[in-house]
């Protein structure tokens, strides 16, 4: 059987060791037998907090679906290790959870059997049947349904600001590429913080094309979201002249000194860093950051102030925003571990229960008066310190999102974060989408590792002038040298279908 190693958003593994009534969770009330005629579960997860959770919510969760479960926990940081040891070993997981953009790498496992087609049973389900089709086409391989998806917003990308900086020199939220610029600008040169001191710049950002700042300033540009269409041609987005005036941009930026010159090194954990302790002004990313950025940034400085924006025209007087495809993660069950229908039919059930909005609630906010409070229908977080201890990690249970799954919406009182809410909507206007979501090429799917690093390589050195724009056609040669050329054949293939 074939395997691959694959670079994943998270794992989830579940190891069934007895099998449970078939039926759908319509009720959410689980089989609460003995533990020892529940069904066992066992999930190992990325750990994305200092400490692993106590086991208060698990054993709550676990009597409320009427099944034992079991976490792995494993350290973020050794997580690539131990997904590597499974893959190697042909220990597949009985659930796995991919990232959106990785899914090009599952599909020659998909199509060689490997992964259980989920279609056909979902309207069994009461919970499962309620996802969205909308993004359940968006996640399809040659028209089947294999995952479960975890719902986000299509677009969350925007601007946030010191607010209390652009209102010292007379600055409003920029609407165009050039008031970004002259903000970033003026943000380094003009003594925003008013401490007389040459200790600002304009943005901050980190060695990510695509969640740091890059790939939202490209889409202000009008560069495709990874591919685009060029006179009935598939095109990946590099081709297109647009890129080339992103990058220009964002050479410009650095060159002058106008946002952190080491960007291709620097860690998320960095990037934000320098924004909540006063020594950048502009963040590009996820506007749902606001929040958590503020409250940080508060207790350094209880006078700063943030606002976001997200409608940047580009040269052309146009708007543009890059979107997902409506999911973060999907779960796949692979054939080698979940070895029956019966099998498959109980971890279904097991899901189907996660979508009641009791267990949805219960896993993703915890208990009601010691994690949360309810506000006006929405789920205040009491002490986030506490909450992120004991809660947050068991967010790897989330299917859907809260229109399918009943769960609550996180309470908000912060008005820039409000308004993150409705830009994040106002995004959908302004999408440009993904071309090649549903479409195939069985050379990327293989090789797209390797052939997004060459560019990934490229874009970086032109930023930082180590390459010229010759170099840089050079790259996209070799590109197509290393498999680009077959990929494109194959997407414009399977396009034209």
């Amino acid at each position: 059987m074939k395997t691959k190693f694959f670079s994943l958003f998270f794992l989830v593994l579940l190891v069934l060791v007895s099998c449970s009534n078939n039926e759908s969770a319509s009720s959410g009330e689980g089989d609460n037998t003995d533990n020892e005629d529940r069904p066992t579960i066992h999930f190992m997860t990325n750990l994305l907090t200092p400490n692993v959770p106590n086991d208060k919510i698990l054993t709550k969760v676990e009597e409320a679906t009427g099944y034992n479960l079991e976490i792995d926990w494993v350290p973020d940081n050794n997580y690539n290790e131990r997904l590597n040891t499974a893959f190697a070993t042909n220990s597949l997981p009985d659930v796995v959870g991919i990232g959106f953009q990785q899914i090009d790498q599952f599909k020659e496992a998909i199509r060689d059997g490997q992964f259980w087609e989920i279609g056909p049973y979902l309207e069994d389900y009461e919970n499962l049947s309620k996802l969205k089709d909308e993004i359940i086409d968006n996640s399809k391989i040659d028209g089947k349904v294999y995952g479960l998806y975890q719902g986000r917003p299509l677009s969350r990308s925007g601007i946030i600001y010191r607010k209390d900086w652009a209102d010292n020199l007379g600055l409003s939220a920029p609407t165009t590429t050039e008031e970004f610029f002259e903000m970033a600008k003026a943000f380094t040169e003009d003594d925003p913080d008013g401490n007389g001191e040459d200790d600002t710049i304009g943005l901050t950002d980190r060695s990510d094309l695509i969640y740091g700042s890059f790939k939202t300033i490209a889409s202000w540009f009008g560069t495709p979201n990874y591919w685009g269409v060029k006179e009935d041609e598939i095109l990946p987005q590099f081709t297109f002249p647009e890129y080339m005036d992103t990058m220009n941009f964002m050479k410009a930026l650095r060159d002058n000194g106008y946002m952190n010159k080491d960007f291709p090194v620097t860690s998320k954990e960095d990037q934000t860093e320098m924004f909540k302790n006063g020594t950048a002004g502009l963040y590009v990313g996820s506007m749902s950051d606001v929040k958590s950025m503020y409250e940080d940034a508060s207790k350094i400085n209880p006078d700063v102030e943030y606002d976001v924006q997200n409608y940047v025209e580009g040269p052309d007087g146009e708007y543009g925003v890059w979107s997902i495809p409506g999911y973060g993660s999907l779960m796949l069950f692979p054939k080698s571990s979940v070895e029956s229908e019966e099998e498959l039919k109980d971890i279904l059930t097991f899901y189907d229960y996660l979508m009641t909005p009791e267990v949805a609630n219960l896993a993703l906010w915890g208990e009601e008066g010691m994690h949360y409070e309810l506000i006006d229908g929405q789920a205040k977080v009491i002490d986030q310190d506490k909450y992120d201890a004991e809660v947050r990690p068991y967010k790897i249970f989330e299917i859907g999102e809260p229109e399918t799954s009943g769960k609550y919406e996180g309470y908000n009182d912060y008005e820039p974060a409000l308004k993150a809410k409705e830009l994040e909507k106002d995004n959908e206007n302004y999408l440009i989408e993904n071309p090649t979501v549903t479409l195939d090429s069985e050379t990327y799917a293989a090789k797209a590792g390797e052939l997004d690093q060459i560019m990934t390589d490229a874009t970086y050195q032109y930023i930082l002038g180590d390459m010229d724009e010759e170099g840089f056609e050079a790259a996209i040669g070799k590109w197509k040298e290393a498999g680009g050329q077959e990929a494109l054949q194959e997407f414009n293939e399977s396009y034209q279908k």
